[in-house]
C-alpha cells in the first residue's frame, strides 16, 4: 500500500534517534493498518465466498441445460438418419412405380395398335366367323354338289374366295381380340402392382414427413435451451471474471500486512530495547541509592537488601 512505511527503509533507518513516544506512534499507526487490512481481507474472503456458492449453481444450471442439448441434437440426428434412410427407400419404389408406368405404357400402345388392326380386319370381315363359316360351307356345298351353269358357277367361286378372305380376316380379328384382352389382363395385375407401390411412397412420406417435423422440433428446442444455458454461461463467465478481479486484491493486503507486521516487530524490539535500557537506569539508580544507604547505616528495606546482595556489596560468610 502506497502509505506503509517500507521494513528496507525501517531496517536502514537509525530508530534510536526516536524516542518512545514516537516509536509508541508508530506501533500504534502499524498495528492500525494491520487492522484494518484484516477487515478488507476478511471481507474480501466472505465476498468470495459468496461468489463461489452462486458459481457452482450457476455450473449445475448450464450443464443440466448443456445435456440436454446434447440429448436433443443427438435425438434430430437420430431422426434425420431415419428420414433420410426412408427417403432412400422412397426413391426405390419410386422407381420401380416408374418400372411399373413404363411397362403399363408399352402395353397400352401394343393395344391401341391391336385394336386398330383388329378393326381393320372387322372392317374386311363384315361379319363373325360363325355367320361366315356357315355361309361359306353352304356355297361350298352348293358349288360342289350341284349342277349348275357355269356362270353361276363362276359367280359362286368368287363369293366363295370373297367369304374365304372375309373369314380369315374375322378369324384374324378374333385372335386379336384375344390378345387384347390378355394384354387388358396382364395390365390390370400390373396396375395393381403400381397401386401398391404408389400407396407403399405414400405411407413411407407421411412417416419422412413426421421424422422431419419432429427432427425440426428437437433442434429448434436445442436451440432455445442452448441460448439459456449461454446465459448462464455469461453469469458464470462474468462471476468467474469478478472473482479474479477479487482475488487480485488478497495478494497485495496479504503482502501488506506482512510487511507491516515486519515493521511493527522492528519498532517493537526498539521500544523493547528503550525499556530495557530504562529499566536498567532505574536498577541502577536503586543499586546507588542502597549503597548509599549502607554507607551511612540508615534503615534499609528488603529490596534494597536483596539488590546489595545481588551486586555483591553485601556478603554473608560461612564460618
Amino acid at each position: 500500500m502506497t502509505n506503509d512505511v517500507s521494513t528496507t527503509e525501517i531496517a536502514t533507518a537509525d530508530l534510536s534517534n526516536l524516542n518512545e513516544r514516537e516509536l509508541k506512534g508508530k506501533v500504534n499507526e502499524l498495528r492500525s493498518r494491520i487492522e484494518k487490512s484484516e477487515r478488507q481481507l476478511a471481507s474480501i474472503f466472505k465476498e468470495l465466498k459468496i461468489n463461489r456458492t452462486d458459481i457452482d449453481e450457476l455450473k449445475e444450471k448450464r450443464d443440466s441445460l448443456n445435456q440436454q442439448v446434447k440429448e436433443r441434437v443427438a435425438k434430430a440426428q437420430e431422426l434425420r438418419d431415419k428420414r433420410d434412410e426412408i427417403n432412400r427407400s422412397i426413391s426405390e419404389y419410386k422407381g420401380k412405380r416408374s418400372n411399373v408406368n413404363s411397362k403399363t405404357q408399352e402395353l397400352f400402345s401394343g393395344i391401341a395398335g391391336l385394336k386398330e388392326q383388329r378393326d381393320e380386319c372387322n372392317k374386311l370381315s363384315h361379319g363373325s366367323v360363325e355367320s361366315l363359316t356357315k355361309a361359306y360351307e353352304a356355297e361350298l356345298d352348293t358349288f360342289l354338289h350341284k349342277e349348275l351353269p357355269l356362270a353361276v358357277e363362276i359367280k359362286i367361286f368368287q363369293k366363295l374366295n370373297d367369304l374365304s378372305k372375309r373369314l380369315q380376316a374375322a378369324q384374324k380379328a378374333n385372335e386379336l381380340h384375344a390378345q387384347i384382352q390378355e394384354s387388358y389382363k396382364e395390365s390390370k395385375g400390373i396396375h395393381k402392382r403400381g397401386d401398391e407401390f404408389h400407396e407403399k411412397i405414400q405411407t413411407l412420406s407421411d412417416e419422412s414427413q413426421a421424422c422431419h417435423l419432429e427432427m425440426l422440433e428437437n433442434f429448434k428446442s436445442a436451440d432455445e435451451i442452448r441460448k439459456e444455458a449461454n446465459t448462464y454461461h455469461a453469469q458464470l463467465t462474468d462471476k468467474i471474471t469478478n472473482i479474479n478481479s477479487i482475488k487480485e486484491r488478497i495478494d497485495p493486503l496479504k503482502t501488506s500486512i506482512a510487511n507491516n507486521r515486519k515493521d511493527l516487530s522492528l519498532y517493537l524490539d526498539r521500544l523493547k530495547d528503550l525499556q530495557l535500557t530504562k529499566d536498567e537506569h532505574k536498577v541502577s539508580q536503586k543499586h546507588s541509592d542502597a549503597r548509599e544507604k549502607l554507607q551511612k547505616n540508615a534503615r534499609m528495606s528488603l529490596e534494597d537488601l536483596k539488590l546489595l546482595i545481588e551486586k555483591g556489596d553485601v556478603k554473608f560468610s560461612n564460618e
